[in-house]
């Protein structure tokens, strides 16, 4: 068993609970991006979570936070919190850099539709957070600041970083196999993917058919208020219905019965990930809700067996979605490009698009038969990732346990409830199509069962 390079624990930084002081003169916008910062120049040395900051334009933000808090007159429960934003979606005042060293530097000179609502309802957009290329699998330096001889995971690595070492109280990240659930699994936090095409996704290099723009956060409540922030301002992707759900997080709700999928993560978790999972069980069970698995319900073994080429089916989606822009990119300098990308390139180029096709019928059915659950069970749960991070900074490690969340286009959720080596691991809690907020009601509640 690897040691953890640092004795260090990160402590997150919650917003909301803050608000009240706020608005009883006690504390002020401003005062508390103010210790945000002091918390990056000391950490930020030893993580890497950032590729660029804006420290004048936060200070600026922050000063109209405190004084609509000030005059009792808040834009959002949001309003004056310091926010990242994962380095692939557009920013008008810092870089877009994809994590690619072809596009660093590279200004738009727009929003995002996600940070446009974020800095409507008033958001302090702080920084850049550190992506893997293309939001892909090459990673970036960013370290896990629970032990930075640990990957943070990916790829959403900076986000997940930030906000687990208490820097941020939120940040964006997206997901199109697991890079939104196994960093936050991994650096302690609260993660949420949402349905798929819940958050407009303008001004998003994470384009894919599976690829949702999600949330990592210190609190539940918080990953909420960020997410219902940016869907009740701009929507969800064109042609989807957007989040649905109250404009607070939704409280906890007992369900009648969960499923727990072990996922193909399950084969290849290690023996503490496992232990933490069964004894999870229990205590749910103890609460009286019915834990429906594939040993003692057959559709809940239905679906374990229909996932378990989820993995696979998309990694060969997204690598045919992926064909362009990156055969431009080959062309315009295929030095800059990582031997991951470039790999991709080579197998898009290899399909056609009855392949394209036939995998997309695939992952219909699967979402069909998934669907049926939602008759009988309020949520799905697994794991969050097999294990605590992984030791090194080559990979992100391993997204057996939630790629299936992608595949199914379903919200999930990434609680920090589990440990395994000391470290943070995640429960995660899958819901259904547009169910966001039972999903989330469900998560509430099983966070206090295992509390």
């Amino acid at each position: 068993m690897h040691a953890p390079e640092t004795t260090m624990r990160p402590a997150m930084r919650p917003y909301l609970s803050e608000t009240s002081r706020f608005a009883a003169g006690q504390d002020t916008p401003r005062d508390f991006l103010e210790r945000c910062l002091a918390a990056i120049d000391e950490w930020e040395p030893k993580i890497g979570a950032f590729v660029c900051l804006n420290r004048d334009g936060a200070r600026a933000a922050a000063d109209r936070a405190t004084a609509r808090w000030r005059k009792g007159a808040p834009l959002s429960p949001i309003d004056g919190m310091p926010v990242g934003v994962k380095d692939i979606i557009e920013t008008v005042d810092m870089p877009t850099g994809q994590g690619s060293p072809l596009f660093a530097g590279a200004q738009t000179g727009r929003d995002a539709a996600a940070v446009a609502a974020l800095r409507a309802a008033g958001a302090v957009v702080v920084g850049k957070t550190v992506t893997t290329e293309f939001a892909a699998t090459f990673p970036g330096a960013t370290r896990n600041p629970w032990d930075p001889s640990r990957t943070p995971g990916g790829s959403s690595s900076g986000s997940a970083a930030a906000v687990g070492a208490g820097l941020l109280p939120g940040a964006l990240g997206t997901q199109v196999i697991g890079s939104t659930i196994r960093p936050a699994s991994y650096c302690g936090c609260y993660g949420v993917k949402p349905t798929f095409g819940a958050i407009n996704r303008g001004g998003s290099y994470d384009y894919l058919s599976q690829s949702s723009t999600g949330t990592i956060a210190a609190t539940l409540a918080e990953a909420w208020q960020l997410a219902y922030e940016m869907a009740f301002r701009v929507g969800g992707d064109p042609g989807f219905v957007g989040l649905t759900g109250p404009a607070s997080a939704p409280a906890a709700e007992k369900p009648r019965s969960v499923a727990f999928l072990e996922t193909i993560g399950w084969k290849v978790a290690s023996a503490g990930a496992k232990r933490a999972m069964e004894e999870g069980i229990k205590r749910i069970a103890a609460t009286g809700v019915m834990v429906l698995t594939r040993q003692n319900d057959r559709r809940v073994a239905a679906v374990e067996d229909a996932i378990a080429q989820a993995r696979e089916r998309s990694l060969d989606i997204n690598a045919w979605e992926s064909r362009w822009p990156l055969n431009t990119y080959r062309d315009r300098d295929a030095s800059k490009l990582s031997p991951h990308a470039l790999g991709r390139l080579k197998q898009a180029e290899a399909m056609t698009l009855d392949d394209y096709r036939r995998l997309l019928e695939q992952r219909a059915k699967v979402r069909a038969l998934y669907a049926e659950l939602a008759a009988d069970v309020h949520a799905t749960m697994s794991l969050s990732a097999p294990a605590a991070a992984p030791v090194g900074l080559e990979s992100t490690g391993d997204p057996a346990c939630t790629v299936h969340t992608s595949f199914l286009g379903i919200p999930s959720i990434s609680l920090p409830v589990f440990r395994d080596e000391g470290l943070p691991l995640g429960l995660q809690v899958a819901g259904f199509e547009n169910r966001d907020a039972q999903a989330f009601a469900v998560a509430a509640f099983l966070e206090k069962a295992l509390a």
